[in-house]
């Protein structure tokens, strides 16, 4: 009789357990974001690529007065996602505005949504494979700000402090499981 009080307790005590644990993990690894997307599409700025100065074209521009130039946003630096931790695609682009303030801005962006996902902006080189998931935390790095959208068209502000040849590459970061998405491997324009 005495093994008959003490089993409900431990069938409920057991149920209580397995509850909590699968609450946490369903918190913790958030899978129902495999299955939902979030669509960002952003105005993006008219940007052109920086000229390269070639033959008697660059002197004759070279010569104008700077009052008659025209001021423009200028792309800086530029590149394409590959796929690290989930299938990545897209582009990136680091844009100079006329106005001296620098944008990340990420065209065409097709990612997993997931926990906790940042955009880095870092020194580190981009690798593909497995090896390049986990690079980006080892050096010099800034987060920017949450990931807007795990799809779509999306502009982040750099901070004034910033220098963008100080940054190589950038990474759609997973803070949670400090791992990579995606990353870009930033090259000048």
């Amino acid at each position: 009789m005495w093994t008959k009080r003490v089993r409900p307790p431990l069938i409920w005590a057991s149920v209580a357990v397995v509850g909590i644990i699968a609450a946490f993990g369903l918190f913790w690894f958030q899978p129902w974001k495999l299955f939902t997307d979030t669509r960002v599409d952003e105005a993006l700025p008219v940007a052109e690529r920086a000229p390269t100065p070639t033959g008697s074209a660059s002197i004759d521009a070279a010569s104008r007065p700077a009052a008659t130039k025209p001021v423009a946003n200028r792309i800086v630096s530029a590149g394409d996602f590959i796929t690290h931790e989930h299938e990545t695609t897209g582009s990136a682009e680091i844009v100079r505005l006329a106005d001296g303030r620098h944008q990340l801005v990420l065209r065409d962006l097709d990612t997993s949504n997931g926990p906790d996902l940042r955009v880095w902006l870092t020194d580190q080189p981009v690798k593909s494979g497995p090896a390049g998931w986990r690079v980006f935390d080892d050096g010099k790095w800034i987060e920017l700000a949450r990931l807007k959208g795990n799809r779509g068209d999306q502009v982040y502000e750099l901070p004034a402090a910033v220098d963008p040849a100080d940054f190589r590459s950038v990474s759609i970061w997973c803070k949670r499981f400090s791992v990579s998405f995606g990353a870009a491997d930033l090259r000048t324009a």
